[in-house]
């Protein structure tokens, strides 16, 4: 079975990007779920699918399913998962519909980032360590040494991408201040009004070296929805279709681990590297034919290995593409549009699919990719597994 064209997303909504929402998630969530119900031209009544996804800070679909006042729920599904599932949720979504298990699914993340329960530390190691898929030993031998939060884990494999091919921090910068540079054109970002230069990010405090604070994605409050139902009904909707083409989550060998495999033989390598032909296979398409993607940004690093591993360009050959203006809004690749992870607001990677939609829309404004007609999502960064999607106009 393939899903290309079967199906499509055709409502998207959002709540403001805060540092302090002020708001419980329950209500944040709400207040995106019924904005993308609107922009489809939907009612809620509509919905008899939802999906999400979270590690603890998030509200559950029956929760929202009563707060939507839904008389029934086809299918639901509810990911014990972080931002390697930002895709999955959607490729998800998408498999429930092309099944007939429902007819119109929203797919939601929702959560107080910033004001709330922070990702990283060692209260939350050991939550993930007693309630979640993060029950991996490891973590009793990370833990004593200080090694808590992701920044630090993936900081270790940019160490090794930059020992094997030479990756500068200049180039890490590069990737954070283009993400700068287009959240100034989306009012949505977080980081709107606040443009950064090299000189700026290079000044700025390490965090885990080699990652200074801007290589870091940001903490945020905030939620963001989106609608996938069949292709025929799609057309007859309030907005423009994007059709899924594909969507594919996948890992690895050995892959046990936090945020790397602890068993791989290079660890300058990514989840990317094992599920692209899949997915190029199932959408019938190559990297040539993407015209814009929204990578999987929770470091800037994480960049640079999706860029290589997804075919944009040759392994080794990401940091000397990003420094040469591969991934700017005129590049051959433009990536992270509205701000990304880094820039826009941290909604565990869900608020890239949102970014992707507006732009195979042509509501990009003055961050806008001419032309934009075939796009990607990704979900998973530098880690080992993760997944994406390609959507269409």
């Amino acid at each position: 079975m393939t899903l290309r064209d079967k199906t499509a997303i055709v409502g998207i909504g959002m709540t403001d990007y805060t540092r302090n929402s002020g708001r419980t998630v329950e209500a944040l969530a709400l207040e995106a779920a019924k904005a993308a119900v609107a922009d489809a031209g939907l009612k809620t009544a509509d919905i008899d699918g939802l999906v999400t996804y979270g590690l603890g800070d998030t509200i559950s679909t029956n929760v929202l399913a009563t707060d939507l006042g839904l008389a029934r729920v086809r299918h639901y599904a509810d990911y014990n998962a972080g931002g390697n599932m930002a895709a999955g949720v959607v490729t998800h979504a998408a498999m429930a519909v092309a099944s007939g298990m429902a007819d119109c699914v929203l797919v939601y993340r929702a959560l107080n980032g910033a004001s709330g329960m922070r990702y990283g530390g060692e209260a939350f190691a050991e939550m993930l360590s007693r309630t979640s898929v993060h029950s991996d030993a490891e973590g009793q031998f990370l833990a004593p040494l200080g090694i808590t939060m992701p920044a630090q884990e993936f900081a270790l494999m940019c160490q090794r991408h930059m020992i094997r091919y030479g990756t500068t921090h200049e180039q890490l910068g590069t990737v954070a201040t283009i993400c700068r540079e287009n959240a100034q054109a989306n009012p949505q970002a977080q980081m709107h009004g606040r443009p950064m230069s090299l000189d700026d990010y290079l000044d700025a405090p390490w965090i885990a070296e080699p990652f200074r604070i801007y290589d870091c994605c940001l903490m945020t409050d905030g939620a963001c929805a989106l609608i996938v139902t069949g292709a025929e009904r799609a057309r007859d909707l309030a907005r423009a279709p994007a059709y899924v083409m594909a969507g594919v989550t996948g890992a690895g060998p050995a892959n046990r681990g936090l945020m790397w495999g602890n068993y791989w033989d290079d660890h300058a390598s990514s989840y990317a590297a094992h599920i692209k032909d899949d997915l190029y296979a199932m959408a019938g398409v190559g990297p040539a034919d993407i015209d814009l993607a929204q990578l999987y940004d929770c470091f800037s690093y994480s960049v640079i290995a999706q860029l290589e591993d997804y075919g944009f360009c040759a392994k080794g050959e990401g940091g000397p593409f990003v420094e040469a203006g591969g991934i700017r809004l005129d590049g051959e690749i433009p990536v992270n549009t509205g701000g990304g992870l880094l820039s826009e607001g941290y909604i565990h990677g869900l608020n890239g699919v949102v970014e992707l939609v507006g732009q195979l829309r042509g509501d990009g404004g003055g961050r806008q990719v001419a032309g934009a007609e075939i796009g990607m999502a990704t979900a998973g960064g530098a880690s080992p597994n993760g997944g994406a999607v390609i959507l269409r106009n």
